[in-house]
């Protein structure tokens, strides 16, 4: 009897191994097939910046590799060129920067205090600030444009970044990672003597790193590829940044599809840069964050 019970346990757990690996197998073979999708458009720009021009405007983005018509002119007219390609690259990074820089440190601090302190109204604020989440941008844009020209702040960087200073989406993340942190650290700060503000920079915030660096990425994308408002605020030319600037390279009178594939596929280096940079606390930071909430 006891030799039988042993045997079907073996088999139960052989059965559950192989029904594990044959999981696995599955999720891997569907991760690798959306992996190729996800990278194939890329792949195909990448191609299409060796072509010219002209040939992306007779063929379009095909998967053709001729070696015949391949070259490195494209990047050289992007580099050597008499162009604003640079000009446009360089505002993107300037924008980009002091908008994730104050994103993240604003919605820090109001994630902190609707996470950190019990108060009246805390779980309704929270829910004021999710709700916006759900108006389209389209609907606030009109309004958010003649507060703009009423600060006199059109066509500049200010008018441009702090619309979106407090991102819902950035203060819910800080908000759930910290409901997840030990309450006690504060306690344990205020014993040594510490301020709030002493508890919630020397304590708290390192402790966030994993998150910040989640939220650094998502938000470095959203400012880098953003367009529809910048490209209202914006007035002048030489102000412009990198998405409103290779779409004036479509124009009536003439495409230049040299410069727009070469720059576009130039375009996603600080986006992977970043990624690389923190990479490390990505995943830890995107799976901390969704444990309590």
């Amino acid at each position: 009897m006891g030799k039988q019970e042993n045997s079907f346990e073996i088999e139960k757990k052989v059965g559950m191994a192989l029904k594990t690996r044959i999981l696995s197998v599955i999720a891997t073979l569907f991760f690798a097939a959306l992996g190729i999708i996800v990278v194939f458009p890329f792949f195909v720009m990448v191609i299409a910046s060796f072509r010219p021009g002209k040939d992306i405007i007779r063929y379009g983005l095909a998967l053709q590799i001729d070696f015949d018509v391949m070259s490195f002119k494209n990047y050289k007219y992007l580099f050597t060129g008499n162009h604003a390609y640079f000009t446009w690259f360089k505002n993107s990074l300037v924008l980009t920067l002091l908008s994730v820089v104050l994103t993240l440190i604003v919605c820090y601090f109001v994630a902190y205090g609707l996470s950190m302190y019990k108060f009246k109204l805390r779980n309704f604020l929270f829910f004021l600030v999710i709700a916006t989440m759900m108006v389209p941008f389209e609907i606030l844009m009109l309004p958010l444009f003649q507060e703009m020209i009423d600060l006199k702040l059109i066509d500049t960087t200010a008018g441009v970044i702090l619309p979106g200073l407090v991102s819902a989406s950035t203060v819910f993340f800080f908000r759930q990672y910290m409901m997840g942190l030990p309450h006690e650290l504060l306690d344990a700060g205020r014993i040594d003597g510490s301020t709030e503000y002493g508890i919630c920079i020397k304590i708290m915030l390192p402790i966030t790193k994993p998150a910040f660096a989640a939220m650094a990425i998502l938000s470095s994308m959203g400012a880098w590829n953003s367009m529809l408002w910048p490209l209202l605020v914006y007035r002048s030319a030489s102000k412009f940044t990198l998405p409103i600037g290779l779409n004036t390279l479509l124009t009536p009178y003439g495409n230049n599809y040299d410069l727009l594939i070469a720059g576009s596929c130039f375009a996603v280096l600080p986006i992977f840069a970043i990624f690389l940079a923190f990479q490390s606390y990505f995943i830890d930071g995107m799976t901390a964050g969704a444990v309590k909430g």
